[in-house]
């Protein structure tokens, strides 16, 4: 279970991010927006560094930004645990996830809807997890979109094929019942934003998205 920060209370950042670890995550998911590569802007290495310096939980930083080459240092010296980048952005995909995992870093790459799963195809030995987005990147509360499953499910073959250990992400209107869709279908990793964060109960809503 990896709650978003994009749906915290921004105005009080630090005591959200230990609600969150006191209601059950097992990580947090930062979501980098940079107003290019999506249509909103959200915060960059420094937010990422004070989240790493006042408190203990796995930082899952997604990178929706166009050139994640280019920042990818600020990010790794900022304490992130794993950095996700999409195979859509300028760059070089396979350069950069050497990069991240040469600096001790978990690798993740992402897909957003209307690429095709085969896009990622010659990447995946070379990850530590794929995302491939349930919405499309860019806002919160979005619906869950169903058809993006087979992805899932194509991915979950993939790697049980190739003999292959990388985590399965789900991100985008992930709730009890498409919690439950998304870990059917191949998912383990689990992102959720209003469901979490929003919730009347946090530990409440986290437990029943991991049971479901």
């Amino acid at each position: 279970m990896a709650p978003s920060l994009l749906a915290a209370d921004w105005g009080k950042v630090t005591e959200e991010v230990s609600r969150a670890i006191h209601s059950g995550a097992d990580w947090l998911h930062l979501d980098v927006m940079d107003g290019h590569f999506v249509d909103n802007i959200s915060f960059g290495p420094q937010m990422v560094e004070a989240i790493h310096e006042s408190n203990d939980i796995f930082l899952d930083v997604h990178l929706m930004i166009t050139r994640p080459d280019h920042y990818l240092p600020r990010f790794i010296k900022a304490g992130a645990d794993m950095i996700t980048v999409h195979v859509e952005a300028d760059h070089d995909v396979s350069a950069t996830l050497l990069l991240i995992r040469e600096a001790g870093v978990k690798a993740g790459l992402a897909l957003n809807p209307a690429t095709p799963f085969e896009e990622v195809l010659p990447y995946l030995d070379q990850i530590d997890l794929l995302l491939p987005m349930t919405v499309v990147p860019g806002f919160g509360g979005q619906s869950f979109m169903h058809d993006m499953m087979a992805k899932v499910e194509a991915a979950a073959a993939y790697r049980d094929a190739n003999g292959l250990h990388f985590h399965i992400e789900v991100d985008g209107g992930i709730n009890t019942e498409t919690a439950a869709i998304a870990g059917k279908a191949g998912a383990n990793v689990l992102v959720a934003g209003s469901s979490s964060f929003q919730a009347p109960d946090m530990k409440a809503a986290i437990t029943a998205m991991r049971e479901a």
